[in-house]
């Protein structure tokens, strides 16, 4: 089984990096440099997983998710925040969105995959 994952992620390296992350781990891999772009992509294709940064040139992750949560097509698809954002806050913020994780920048490159498929796993199980 094909798994597939969106990147939103403005930052031309760090979506890359977590592009070729991804690919290596079996993953097909959508690229999106804002929320608007993102959130059409998740109509147009089936997702496993969504990861997204939370500050994006056109509005907040957190709040393309929101959009994201109230449509049938991606209300359960796991979104995972990869973020230097850390402040108290911040991981507040996401941890009001369901289905939703948390992984801080720099990113470990050894574990980034494993646990972007963990966050995929669980939601498949709940």
């Amino acid at each position: 089984m094909v798994r597939k994952v969106l990147i939103v992620d403005d930052n031309a390296h760090n979506l890359m990096l977590e592009k070729d992350l991804m690919e290596l781990a079996g993953f097909v891999v959508f690229e999106a440099v804002n929320a608007f772009c993102g959130i059409a992509i998740a109509r147009r294709e089936k997702l496993d997983a969504i990861i997204m940064d939370v500050r994006l040139p056109d509005m907040r992750g957190s709040d393309a998710a929101l959009i994201l949560r109230g449509e049938d097509f991606s209300r359960d698809v796991p979104i995972v925040f990869v973020t230097a954002s850390v402040m108290a806050e911040g991981r507040e913020e996401i941890r009001a969105i369901p289905n939703s994780g948390f992984i801080g920048k720099p990113i470990n490159t050894r574990t980034f995959a494993k646990e972007i498929v963990a966050f995929v796993e669980a939601a498949a199980s709940a």
